[in-house]
C-alpha cells in the first residue's frame, strides 16, 4: 500500500516524500482513511509503529482543505512535555512544506507561561499541549477551545488514567460536544477502555498486532549495593553506543549519572525538574553521541524516540507493567534489535522479585533470572517473598522513603566517589 492510495492530497504526498517516508506503516494505513472521513478512531499499536504521523497527516489535510477559522481547530493532548515537543515538531515540519501552512502552537509546564501566551496572540490552527499548561492558558484567557473540530489524545492510556483524569475532564468540559475524537496508545487497560467508550462516537477500532519488537529481555539478580558497579561492568562489556537507564527518582538519576561520569562514561541525566532547555540539550546530546548513557526517570518512558538505542536498563523497576512496556519499548524500534535489562534486588524494601513476577504475568512471558560473575547476591527472595504483596504498585510510605535514602547514601559511600 502507498500513501497515495490512502487519500492524501498531492501537497501532503510531497511533504511525506520530503520527510523520507517511503510507505505507510500498518497503523497509518488503517487510520488515515477513517480520520480523513471524519470518523472517531481508537488506535492501539506498539511503540515505534508511527502513530504520530497517523494522526498528523490527515489532521493537516483537513485543516488545509477547509476555510480558516479563529482559534485552534485541532487540539492534541500529550502526557509529557517530551512527547508534546516531538509531536509539535513533526506537525511543523509537515506544515512547512504546504502552500497554506497551518499554524502549530506548543505549550507545556515547567517554563514561564508568558512566551506561550505571547505566541498565541497571532492565533493558531493546531494546539499541542500538556493538560495542566493548557488549563493555565485557558485561565489566562490565552485561547478558547470553542472552535476545536478535532481532539487527539496521544498516549491515551496515561491521559485517561488517574494522574490526568481531573485535568482532562476540565478540558473536555470546554470543548464543543460535536467534534472528532482520536485516541492513540500502545497500551489500553480495560478500565481505561471503558472510559474511552464514553468519549468516542461509533469509533473505528484499530488494533495493530505486528511482530513483537526484537528485544532481548534479561533479569539480573543482585544486591542493591552492587547495582552501580554491575552497571558499569555491563556498559563496558556490552559496548552499547547508546543506553537508557531508568530510575525512580530525581535523586537517584543524578546520583547514578554523576557516578558514571566520574568513571569516564559519557553520562547525562533527564528528570522532571530540569528546565526545558536542559531537557532539549541532553536529548540532542544523546542523539548526536555526546552522551552515551542517559539516566532518566519515567519522563523518558513515553514518546522519546532515539535512533539505534541499543539498550534499556531498569536500574529500578517501574511502578506498573504498562510502564515497563513503555520503558523497554524505547529500544528495538523500527525493526532494530535491542536489549532490556532489569535489576532484581532481593534486599530491596519493595519486594522486587514479586513485583517483577507481576510484570512477567502481565506481558505473558517469563524472563530467566541471571547472576553476573562477581556480583552474586548475598540474599535471594524466597518463594513466599516472591509471591507476596507488591509495595511498588502503591505510593511508598514515609518509612520506605527514609530507608531508600539511607540505602542510597550507603551505596554512594561504598562506591567510593
Amino acid at each position: 500500500m502507498s500513501f497515495a492510495s490512502l487519500g492524501l492530497s498531492p501537497a501532503l504526498l510531497r511533504a511525506v516524500r520530503e520527510q523520507g517516508y517511503h510507505a505507510p506503516t500498518a497503523v497509518q494505513s488503517a487510520a488515515l482513511p477513517p480520520i480523513l472521513a471524519g470518523r472517531d478512531v481508537l488506535a492501539l499499536a506498539q511503540t515505534g509503529a508511527g502513530k504520530t504521523a497517523a494522526f498528523a497527516l490527515p489532521l493537516l489535510q483537513r485543516l488545509v482543505a477547509s476555510p480558516p477559522r479563529p482559534g485552534p481547530r485541532a487540539l492534541v493532548l500529550a502526557p509529557t512535555r517530551e512527547l508534546a515537543v516531538q509531536t509539535a515538531q513533526l506537525l511543523r515540519e509537515l506544515a512547512a512544506l504546504l502552500m497554506h501552512r497551518p499554524r502549530v502552537a506548543l505549550a507545556f509546564g515547567g517554563v514561564s507561561i508568558n512566551p506561550q501566551l505571547m505566541a498565541l496572540r497571532g492565533g493558531c490552527d493546531v494546539m499541542v499541549a500538556t493538560p495542566g499548561r493548557l488549563l493555565d492558558l485557558l485561565d489566562h484567557n490565552g485561547l478558547t477551545l470553542a472552535g476545536v473540530e478535532c481532539l487527539v489524545l496521544d498516549e491515551a492510556d496515561r491521559l485517561l488514567g488517574q494522574g490526568f483524569a481531573d485535568e482532562l475532564q476540565r478540558v473536555l468540559a470546554q470543548l464543543p460536544a460535536r467534534r472528532q475524537s482520536l485516541l492513540f496508545s500502545a497500551t489500553f487497560p480495560p478500565a481505561v477502555e471503558a472510559l474511552a467508550a464514553q468519549l468516542l462516537r461509533e469509533p473505528v477500532r484499530i488494533d495493530i498486532e505486528e511482530a513483537p519488537p526484537q528485544i532481548t529481555q534479561r533479569a539480573i539478580q543482585l544486591d542493591r549495593a552492587q547495582r552501580l558497579p554491575a552497571l558499569r561492568q555491563m556498559l563496558r562489556d556490552a559496548g552499547w553506543q547508546r543506553a537508557l537507564v531508568f530510575v525512580a527518582s530525581r535523586y537517584t538519576a543524578e546520583l547514578v549519572s554523576d557516578k558514571l561520569h566520574a568513571h569516564g562514561f559519557k553520562a547525562g541525566v533527564l528528570h522532571g525538574e530540569l528546565s526545558q532547555g536542559a531537557r532539549r540539550d541532553v536529548l540532542a546530546a544523546l542523539k548526536d553521541g555526546s552522551v552515551a548513557v542517559l539516566v532518566a526517570t519515567d519522563v523518558a518512558a513515553r514518546g522519546l524516540h532515539v535512533d539505534a538505542l541499543d539498550a534499556v536498563v531498569n536500574y529500578e523497576l517501574p511502578r506498573s507493567a504498562a510502564d515497563y512496556t513503555h520503558r523497554i519499548g524505547r529500544t528495538g524500534r523500527a525493526g532494530a534489535t535491542g536489549t532490556a535489562v532489569s535489576f532484581i534486588c532481593a534486599d530491596s524494601a519493595e519486594n522486587a522479585e514479586s513485583h517483577f513476577r507481576l510484570i512477567e504475568k502481565r506481558q505473558g512471558q517469563r524472563v530467566p533470572r541471571e547472576r553476573l560473575p562477581g556480583f552474586e547476591p548475598q540474599a535471594v527472595a524466597t518463594e513466599a517473598q516472591a509471591t507476596g504483596g507488591i509495595k511498588s504498585t502503591t505510593r511508598k510510605s514515609k518509612k520506605d522513603k527514609l530507608r531508600e535514602a539511607a540505602a542510597q547514601a550507603a551505596e554512594g559511600t561504598r562506591d567510593g566517589h
